[in-house]
């Protein structure tokens, strides 16, 4: 059980907020939230943490995914082919996440995301604008193996996912950062609702805990979304840019101390 006391409940409610806030606007909740709970409940069982974690994280990317498609144009027709493929890449990937260590992509991560935030800075040009690169057909196509492919890491690993979402389709699309944090809300509910098949029939959620977190993370996504349609793509861009980078710090201190 874990050590609900109104100070770690407090905490953790306010912990989730900011989860939602910045998670809606490109990705990286997760860094706030997965250390908190862990550091608030040190004692309890790792994947009842990251199962009470995803109850939140799917409210607030939901809540968000709906705001967006209210105000962003998005594909839908093209990006099904993705969400389904990113359902069963994540499936795939928590199940492989049983049978190999994670020590190798702990070391590698770090690398991969400095070289991404060096791309995204060294061009300043890249998502400022909605420029898709490919015919419809193809567009869905890659957007399906993006899809496969940040899903099984999801499923497998996971820190950065929704990063990786949001320049995999500013990069391989050519779409803009808002419009790819759009379609990664829709992107990460489908790798959150593949973790989430696991962990809820397995016990893994306390959900006198989850539930208020769910709430907290629902309300920090709505002033996360409202924020990045009001100030739009560069605002979106400079998020990212922050975000990737404390995910580099972040993932770097971690393979550190393995």
């Amino acid at each position: 059980m874990l050590d609900l006391t109104p100070t770690n409940v407090g905490l953790m409610l306010l912990a989730s907020t900011g989860a939602g806030l910045i998670d809606a606007i490109v990705g990286g909740g997760g860094l706030i939230m997965v250390p908190s709970l862990f550091g608030l409940f040190p004692q309890a069982v790792p994947a009842t943490l990251l199962g009470s974690n995803k109850v939140a994280s799917i409210s607030g990317t939901a809540w968000a995914a709906w705001q967006y498609a209210r105000r962003v144009s998005l594909p839908s027709g093209r990006l099904t082919g993705a969400i389904v493929a990113t359902l069963i890449g994540a499936l795939a990937g928590a199940w492989l996440a049983t049978q190999v260590p994670s020590r190798p992509f702990r070391l590698v991560l770090p690398v991969l995301l400095t070289l991404v935030w060096i791309y995204t800075l060294w061009r300043k040009d890249l998502g400022r604008e909605h420029l898709p690169l490919w015919s419809a057909r193809q567009e869905a196509l890659l957007a399906t193996v993006l899809g496969a492919s940040i899903g099984f890491y999801d499923g497998l690993f996971g820190p950065g996912t929704g990063s990786f979402f949001v320049f995999a389709l500013v990069r391989g699309l050519g779409w803009d950062f808002l419009h790819a944090s759009a379609a990664a809300k829709r992107l990460n509910l489908a790798a959150n609702a593949a973790a989430l098949a696991w962990f809820i029939p397995n016990g893994h959620v306390v959900w006198a805990l989850a539930l208020p977190m769910a709430v907290a993370n629902v309300l920090g996504s709505a002033i996360g979304t409202r924020l990045a349609l009001k100030q739009g793509v560069g605002f979106v861009r400079s998020v990212f840019l922050v975000v990737v980078g404390a995910l580099i710090v972040k993932t770097a201190w971690d393979a550190w101390h393995l």
